[in-house]
């Protein structure tokens, strides 16, 4: 059985990459197709909005994350039973971890994994300029694998006029066009980011969005560019079973929804049993609760739903204050302070697990990819280990931490960070659990030790 796998990529960011994959993501499922989606990158929105779209949830293929091997491998997993395999670019096309390199880019993907590429260029305010774009793009790299083009924001008009000479100025095959449609946009909001369940009539824009590409996108001639995919060799990743099926609870709802789908899957794969919680809607933790995760999000939009819940934030300071292990990233990190801010400055009693506050400011205040180095032992990471990790966060804590040093992979600028216990890791950084699963494994070891009684109250190390 042939296998069928394309990316969509573009010169630059906001040349309209997402409306396009999720409108492709529609069409294939309107024509009873199974598409398997991915991200570029360390994004979680765009992988929400895959997820709205079919149902399913989406993956990140990050080369800072992982290594060659590991992209392949996880790609190739997470691809099983699906279709075709449908993957988004980040950024521009060969823009990279610094201004002067490709390395972890979306041509770097692409060239790992063999995709065929389709670009996306953003034809506002040009007309045959859009075409030294597309040839520029093309030849800047031999091994571009540019092998499609979509005109976004483009007349009919234009693109009539223009489509025969595509193929014959830049050898790169004309798939179509989009024409400029308000209505469909996707609006930047709340730190730049708009998440899938802010938009009214999402469902219904994207209903409008596949029937206007049915009308105006070469849909089989995508599908033929991306029939014949090979995937590349890879073998497994092994990791250790963990004994006794530790239930870990994780927070899912409006104010917690950053996760990475390898992260989870790879706590099932060492045998936990995952479930889902809300610390907005559920009076407390799940019963039988052996370690908890919280996530990433937006909890400063929501902050009287989610501490109005007395309930579940005493439950929660109770069972950390009493060694129930923790991971906990950004928001989720936030949430555990003594006081946390909203958007306005209005401050609320947190959970209080974290002495300090987090709160609102008027710049991003750390993003980018970082190295992770443990200062510390503890029964889930030893000192001098690393793990790969992410930041992008506007609010910020008087008590950040300083269990780890974060290294920037480029510049090498550090500094200390993450509150970290005997069993517990809590800070802004993302962590990719892929890039050190010996951590994930002694997580889920100290979930199975504290449910047998070995729980030691909290202890700041």
């Amino acid at each position: 059985m042939k296998n069928r796998a394309l990316m969509f990529a573009a010169p630059a960011s906001g040349s309209g990459k997402t409306l396009i994959t999720c409108g492709m993501l529609k069409l294939l499922k309107n024509r009873g197709l199974k598409p398997a989606s991915f991200k570029c990158g360390p994004d979680y929105i765009d992988p929400m909005f895959h997820k709205t779209v079919i149902g399913v949830d989406a993956s990140n293929i990050d080369l800072f994350f992982c290594d060659n091997k590991t992209a392949a491998y996880l790609f190739k997993e997470n691809s099983k039973g699906f279709d075709i395999s449908v993957a988004e670019g980040v950024m521009g096309y060969y823009d990279g971890m610094s201004v002067n390199s490709t390395a972890a880019s979306s041509y770097e993907v692409a060239r790992t994994l063999g995709l065929p590429v389709i670009m996306v260029i953003n034809s506002r305010g040009q007309s045959i300029s859009s075409l030294a774009v597309l040839k520029g793009m093309a030849e800047f790299k031999k091994d571009s694998n540019i092998k499609g083009v979509i005109f976004n924001n483009m007349s009919k008009h234009v693109y009539d006029a223009l489509k025969n000479e595509v193929k014959e100025v830049t050898g790169i095959e004309p798939l179509g066009y989009l024409p400029k449609c308000s209505e469909l946009s996707i609006e930047s909001r709340h730190l730049g980011l708009v998440t899938p369940e802010e938009i009214d009539d999402l469902s219904g824009k994207l209903d409008r969005l596949a029937k206007l590409m049915e009308e105006t996108i070469d849909i089989e001639k995508i599908l033929e560019i991306s029939y014949g995919y090979d995937f590349p060799s890879a073998e497994e990743i092994s990791v250790c079973k963990v004994q006794g099926s530790p239930k870990i609870a994780v927070a899912r709802d409006e104010a917690f929804c950053f996760y990475y789908r390898d992260n989870l899957s790879l706590l099932k794969r060492m045998g936990a049993e995952i479930v889902e919680f809300s610390p907005i809607h559920d009076e407390k933790l799940p019963d039988g609760t052996d370690g908890v995760i919280l996530g990433g999000g937006y909890p400063e939009l929501y902050c009287d739903a989610v501490f109005s819940n007395k309930t579940m934030t005493e439950d929660i300071k109770r069972k950390l204050d009493n060694g129930m292990p923790c991971m906990a990233e950004c928001g989720g990190f936030m949430y555990l302070h003594e006081e946390m801010e909203d958007m306005k400055g209005n401050v609320y009693k947190a959970v209080g697990h974290i002495q300090g506050k987090a709160f609102k400011t008027d710049s991003l205040r750390r993003f980018g990819y970082i190295n992770l180095k443990s200062k510390i032992n503890s029964n889930l990471v030893k000192q001098g280990e690393t793990i790969k990790a992410h930041e992008f966060h506007y609010f910020d804590s008087d008590n950040c931490g300083s269990g780890f040093k974060a290294v920037k992979p480029v510049t090498g600028r550090s500094w200390e960070c993450v509150n970290t216990g005997e069993n517990s890791i809590m800070g802004f950084p993302h962590l990719f659990y892929y890039s050190n699963t010996k951590i994930a494994e002694r997580f889920l070891e100290a979930a199975v030790k504290y449910r047998e009684g070995d729980k030691k109250v909290w202890q700041k190390l």
